[in-house]
């Protein structure tokens, strides 16, 4: 490359990295070289001589089933890969939801990339803890416990659980039951918070607690189980996810009860599912790509020596259609 440009490896070094310590005349010749040999930077090279891998991991502490079957990382991996796109950055998936003998904390630990994202994390989930000290990590929702130097983007799920229930109360509705997401994780305990919040603003009791795990199997048991208990019908069912509420609604409707007449529901997220479904279900409207797209900026920037902002909260909506 320096004999095709008539420059000096320094030079040629110094314009393949971006430096503006370059003649103007030096700068036009390296470029025309690299376009008449077609020259791709060695990525291994540059991390060995400047200890940057310029690759990202993305750390999901789940099964493949529930990655590939849940809506919601397909936006939040949607805005991830949006603004990675267009980054100098390579996205690095890792799919865990456990990590025996370490593995991928290991490829981390040893320079595998040079920071990280996780999502959908559960207080027992200690390989993220070790992750986190290793490198530079920004957190899709708070973890537990949360320290003050941790970067996290969160969705204000607390607010958005109160605005769900709180539709129920206002369309008439007493006897108000909820099915939770995982309590393991700040978003299924933020949820029961944020629905509990709205029945005391409310003076009402909750007639149900029924705790699932955010899958459509664990929302279809946690209906049966309401179903089974022996205790009163709601009138009103919050259902913290979207994928949790598809698999109520089918139970609810083989036991031949009516949605919204019977029972009304409203979920959350307002991913696809929400308008696939019969009724059309009133949720609550999450910004998962957003997330996306903001845990990666916050996290280049770390990268970079910014200074990036340790909390973001993102707000929700609640978004009504048939199911109540």
């Amino acid at each position: 490359m320096a004999a095709a440009s008539g420059v000096s490896r320094s030079t040629v070094s110094r314009v393949v990295n971006g430096s503006t310590a370059v003649s103007p005349e030096a700068l036009t010749a390296v470029q025309a070289a690299i376009a008449r040999l077609n020259y791709v930077p060695n990525r291994a090279a540059r991390s060995l001589a400047s200890r940057q891998t310029h690759a990202i991991a993305l750390v999901v502490p789940e099964d493949t089933a529930r990655f590939f079957g849940d809506p919601y990382f397909a936006a939040i991996v949607a805005g991830i890969n949006a603004r990675m796109s267009e980054s100098e950055y390579i996205l690095t998936l890792l799919i865990a939801s456990d990590d025996p003998g370490d593995k991928v904390t290991r490829f981390v630990l040893n320079g595998g990339v040079d920071g990280a994202l996780i999502i959908s994390h559960h207080t027992s989930d200690s390989f993220v803890e070790r992750i986190a000290q290793a490198v530079p990590v920004v957190f899709g929702g708070r973890p537990i416990p949360a320290r003050a130097a941790d970067y996290i983007v969160d969705i204000d799920n607390i607010a958005g659980a109160r605005a769900a229930t709180a539709h129920l109360v206002s369309r008439g509705c007493r006897k108000i039951a909820t099915i939770t997401g995982a309590l393991t994780m700040p978003a299924g305990s933020d949820r029961l918070s944020g629905f509990r919040a709205a029945l005391t603003d409310a003076n009402q009791q909750s007639t149900g607690e029924y705790n699932a795990d955010f899958s459509e199997q664990g929302g279809a048991d946690a209906a049966r189980r309401m179903l089974a208990s022996g205790k009163e019908l709601p009138d009103g069912l919050f259902i913290a996810s979207d994928l949790m509420a598809r698999g109520a609604l089918g139970v609810l409707r083989a036991a031949g009860l009516r949605v919204p007449e019977d029972i009304a529901v409203v979920g959350f997220d307002d991913s696809p599912i929400a308008v696939a479904v019969d009724p059309a279900l009133t949720t609550v409207r999450q910004p998962t790509r957003e997330q996306g797209e903001a845990m990666v900026d916050v996290l280049l920037k770390v990268l970079a020596g910014g200074d990036a902002t340790h909390l973001t909260t993102l707000p929700t909506e609640l978004v009504v259609r048939a199911s109540a």
